[in-house]
């Protein structure tokens, strides 16, 4: 039974900055992937970033390139999402998520186990 915890969510200006944390537990497996999503109101469920838990190579999306960084903890097994330079658009439910490997994509569907979601909100 895998378990993922986030934290880290809150209220943040624009042009500020907000760390998320997402800790996982349970169940391990050879290869893996942690990554984060997100879903604004009335919006589709939208790829953010993911790592490769061995290597820690990652991969973004265009939207956020440059502005946030994912990362890992391998001795809490923990992922992290540094979010720099907030824009309003920002504002969403931010999941992390696993996915099992050797494939990985950016899809959805590929993540088989889920957090419960925390808000971030930018504010102007």
């Amino acid at each position: 039974q895998v378990q993922l915890v986030e934290s880290g969510g809150g209220l943040v200006q624009a042009g500020g900055s907000l760390r998320l944390s997402c800790a996982l537990s349970g169940r391990t497996f050879n290869r893996f992937a942690m990554g984060w999503f997100r879903q604004a109101p009335g919006k589709e469920r939208e790829f953010v970033a993911h790592i490769i838990w061995s290597t820690g190579a990652s991969y973004y999306a265009d939207s956020v390139k440059g502005r946030f960084t994912i990362s890992r903890d391998n001795g809490k097994d923990t992922a992290y999402l540094q979010m720099n330079s907030l824009k309003l658009e920002d504002t969403a439910v931010y999941y992390c998520a696993a996915a099992r490997g050797p494939v990985y994509t950016t899809h959805i569907d590929s993540y088989g186990y889920w957090g419960q979601g925390t808000q971030v909100t930018v504010s102007s």
